[in-house]
């Protein structure tokens, strides 16, 4: 079963950039794959290197609706795929003191007592839906057992009303930061795509089309810099969005070119731990990058 949203590589490079999401021809060929063979995406790489962003991209260019299930540690099946209205029930039960325990059952176990939660509303939907788990190396490993039955076969079981199986199956992505390493049986099922940061022409073509009004030379000096920053030792490197980040406040601040008191004075926007600043002010070396 395939969702069908795109005909080639190429028509997933240009929709995707049309939403200001440029994609690298790896991306857009596993995304084009992950729709042509019906399977979940695992995406994977440091944090800001446009994840979950890819996965509003293609739910904005497909028309559908993006379901999506943020996880953390401590999210279980309840938060996960549904539980049941209990406050509701409760009133249900007391409303209905007259009839015996097996009318009553029958009820409160019905779908107007059912809160569903992102992966059943995602598997119930009849409409185009983009299925967004995010942050998966953040859940504990119990919530991947929840996830396979819902890969496999796309389908959830819910014992007081059956199975509930989709009609019509949505676009998977799942992201990961790598903070733990997920399951091989969750691996076997997705196909797998790592984005890390971009290459320097690329990442020129992503701050040109976020900030336009920067100019050509300010953002591949903005550019060269970032990449100078991640070549060093840092607790964090800096990101994607950091880097566009940057660029919008050296155009805040008029900035036309970038020198020692500029950097200085901005570093705070592309490095968020103090080490890192003070480790970058003593080896930057402006005229080498």
């Amino acid at each position: 079963m395939t969702t069908g949203y795109f005909s080639s590589v190429e028509d997933v490079a240009e929709r995707l950039a049309a939403t200001g999401y440029l994609a690298s021809p790896a991306v857009a060929t596993t995304v084009f794959l992950a729709d042509r063979l019906g399977k979940p995406l695992l995406v994977e790489g440091p944090a800001g290197v446009g994840k979950t962003q890819l996965a509003k991209a293609v739910a904005e260019v497909a028309g559908a609706r993006l379901v999506r299930l943020q996880c953390y540690e401590g999210v279980d099946e309840s938060r996960a795929l549904y539980e049941w209205n209990h406050a509701k029930q409760l009133l249900r039960i007391t409303a209905g003191r007259d009839e015996t325990w097996d009318e009553t059952r029958t009820d409160i176990f019905s779908e107007e007592f059912l809160l569903p939660r992102p992966l059943l509303t995602a598997i119930r939907s009849a409409e185009p839906t983009v299925l967004l788990v995010d942050e998966m190396d953040k859940a504990d490993i119990e919530v991947e057992g929840l996830l396979l039955e819902v890969l496999s076969d796309f389908q959830i079981s819910v014992p007081e009303l059956g199975t509930i199986t989709a009609t019509r199956r949505p676009f998977v992505v799942l992201t990961s930061n790598a903070g733990r390493e997920l399951s091989e049986a969750l691996r076997r099922r997705c196909l797998f795509l790592h984005i890390g940061f971009p290459e320097e022409e690329l990442e020129r073509r992503i701050v040109s089309s976020k900030v336009p009004g920067l100019g050509a030379a300010l953002t591949a000096s903005v550019v060269r810099v970032v990449g100078a920053l991640r070549a060093m030792d840092l607790r964090k490197a800096p990101s994607v969005a950091e880097t566009v980040d940057w660029a919008r406040t050296l155009l805040a601040l008029g900035a036309d070119a970038l020198d020692e008191t500029v950097v200085r004075d901005s570093l705070g926007v592309i490095l968020k731990h103090q080490d890192d600043i003070q480790k970058a002010a003593a080896k930057l070396d402006l005229d080498a990058v």
